[in-house]
């Protein structure tokens, strides 16, 4: 078994240079995944990269399992913006409020890597992520 990870847009999966050098040399149907991705993101909204993780069975099969957004997209979503300070720390690009961040939170909370971590925890983890980005946090 070999695991790989993708990042794909909610809807869009198609055969691409990127997913075909992912699934080629593992002799996976690159076809199969895209109708089998899009049918399990067909709820979502359309353009929200979703990453992938990926478990190839050595017959040839696959399972795969959708994960939520990375938390640099809630913050640019949230923020306004469409890339982080080139200069975090000295330039603040943004600013993402409190409730925000929880809401995320409650969102990266349920992935399986977060699983163990409390809430405040994950929320503490995403302030660290929007400070390097350059996006000040501020109370409303």
């Amino acid at each position: 078994m070999t695991t790989i990870r993708l990042v794909c847009m909610a809807g869009k999966a198609a055969p691409s240079p990127a997913i075909g050098q992912a699934l080629g040399p593992l002799g996976l149907n690159m076809m199969q995944f895209c109708k089998e991705f899009n049918d399990r993101t067909k709820d979502y909204v359309e353009n929200i990269p979703l990453p992938v993780d990926l478990t190839a069975m050595p017959n040839r099969t696959f399972k795969f399992e959708v994960l939520s957004p990375p938390t640099t997209w809630f913050l640019k979503r949230c923020a306004g913006i469409q890339k982080g300070s080139a200069m975090p720390g000295r330039q603040i690009v943004g600013k993402v409020t409190v409730k925000q961040l929880y809401e995320i939170a409650k969102i990266k909370h349920q992935d399986k890597c977060n699983e163990n971590a409390t809430l405040e925890g994950v929320c503490r983890m995403i302030k660290g992520s929007a400070n390097t980005m350059g996006i000040e946090v501020v109370r409303e």
